[in-house]
């Protein structure tokens, strides 16, 4: 499919008139949300009784339902795709609020996860109210458990006529990232995504190379594919960002059989010996197959551009990058998993924002911020907004609707990006996530730029994030 790709970041951050007076000191552990309907207003006072009896055939005067009590509340959402992410959740705002016209919405845009995280930070640490809900990463689960910033869903959940079903209509690599290690469920999976390869399908037939399956294949069809002019690289055959290295790096990992994560909340894998040579891949592909630009490859943005040009025939990237790439590309685009090191084996693993309800907001507002994920979550709605950005849609029961069916009959690469998160490991998310993941980033990065071997690197990894979990595991 022909199409033209735009790949922009959207960033305005709206932090002015949010800041709401008082704040609550934390407690040691949030409590448990009850669901409730919105408190009613009290009905008014029955009229008194006629002195005279109606007649048999008259039917009595009806009476009004009682008006639900208005409640407003804010959400932060971060807008860092190449989608109308702020006019396609206004879209779905609108709609909310004919249905519930005693809750009124306040979106807060904001560039991208970080930006909404600090938003709320900031909120908080100045003397205000958070927002009754936010859309942040999955990953930061813990950290926000641990500032006593969110709620459990659980009592939500219950409180359903169908809970399990409706949790169990959800892929499972995305409902993962949403609980915790004790089964506790903390938010709503909605603005998902996977690792996926992104590859020029045109010069794979002309070429006569067949998706690759296998580490070996991969390198192989990456050395092919790479056209020197000379000492002058004119199309590298695959790009794999690394500025921002473990997303990306957890499929090489996963797809040798170990991940960097486990189920506990304190335990990482670096110094595994699968892992470190899943690190030795990476800077194989370079320095072997020569099919790749050595070192780190602060890429990220470009990657989609590199593609849709020819300046590289195959890259690493997210599946919400897909509908910019088949906008741009004038070639066809095919999308997989990432080949695992044995023949036959694909790995990805998830990403992504869910939905958070914050505990320091009074609970007819966070009542209305559930109405809203429930709202939300609808498998129409999860549908349409997959089609109109490139996300997955995060029920299984959204490519049922007429609306998928059409849309991937149109663009089968849209189930190609559902279809990688059988291959999907967990996410990396630990306790004091930030620290953890830097300390890997920085020697990750130190391997690939060939400051350290794959195996010290790794050592010296795992010694660092060790001691940060320490005080974690007691």
């Amino acid at each position: 499919m022909k199409k033209r790709f735009v790949f922009a970041l959207i960033a305005t951050l709206i932090l002015a008139g949010l800041v709401l007076s008082g704040c609550g000191a934390p407690a040691t552990k949030a409590p448990e949300a009850q669901p409730t309907q919105p408190p009613a207003k009290k009905a008014t006072e029955a009229p008194a009784q006629p002195t005279e009896a109606p007649k048999p055939t008259e039917a009595p005067a009806p009476t009004e339902a009682p008006a639900q009590e208005a409640v407003t509340i804010q959400v932060f959402y971060p807008v860092a795709v190449d989608a109308p992410i702020a006019d396609i959740l206004k879209g779905y705002i609108d709609k909310f609020e004919k249905e519930n016209p005693n809750i009124t919405m306040e979106p807060v845009f904001s560039g991208g996860y970080g930006d909404v995280k600090t938003a709320i930070q900031t909120t908080i640490d100045g003397g205000g109210k958070p927002p009754a809900l936010a859309v942040m990463l999955a990953a930061d689960v813990y950290d926000l458990i641990n500032a006593d910033y969110i709620i459990p869903l659980d009592d939500y959940i219950k409180g359903m006529d169908d809970g399990d079903a409706y949790l169990n209509d959800f892929f499972p690599a995305f409902l993962e990232n949403s609980r915790t290690e004790d089964g506790s469920l903390w938010s709503i999976p909605f603005q998902r995504s996977a690792v996926v390869m992104y590859y020029n399908a045109d010069l794979f037939k002309e070429n006569g190379i067949e998706p690759p399956d296998s580490w070996e294949a991969l390198g192989e069809a990456g050395q092919k594919l790479t056209v020197r002019d000379g000492d002058n690289v004119t199309r590298w055959g695959i790009e794999w960002p690394s500025g921002w290295p473990y997303w990306l790096f957890q499929p090489l990992a996963i797809g040798n059989g170990q991940n960097i994560v486990g189920d506990s909340s304190t335990e990482v894998y670096f110094d595994n010996p699968k892992v470190i040579e899943a690190v030795q891949y990476y800077i194989d592909l370079s320095h072997e197959y020569k099919a790749m630009a050595e070192g780190v490859q602060g890429v990220w943005g470009q990657a989609p551009s590199d593609l849709a040009s020819g300046q590289t025939a195959m890259i690493v990237h997210s599946t919400g990058s897909l509908r910019g790439i088949l906008e741009q590309a004038d070639f066809e685009v095919g999308v997989m998993p990432i080949p695992g090191h044995e023949q036959g084996t694909f790995a990805t693993v998830p990403g992504g924002g869910n939905l958070y309800i914050f505990k320091d907001t009074p609970k007819e507002q966070q009542d209305a911020a559930w109405k809203f994920i429930e709202f939300l979550s609808q498998p129409q709605y999860a549908a349409d907004f997959s089609i109109n950005t490139g996300y997955i849609a995060t029920r299984q029961s959204a490519y049922d609707t007429q609306a998928m069916k059409d849309y991937i009959a149109e663009t089968p690469q849209a189930a190609a990006t559902r279809d990688a998160l059988q291959y999907a490991g967990k996410e990396f998310s630990v306790q004091d996530l930030g620290e953890v993941r830097n300390i890997f980033h920085d020697y990750l990065q130190k391997a690939y730029n060939g400051e350290m071997s794959p195996a010290d690197a790794m050592a010296a990894a795992q010694k660092a994030a060790d001691e940060a979990l320490a005080p974690f595991r007691d």
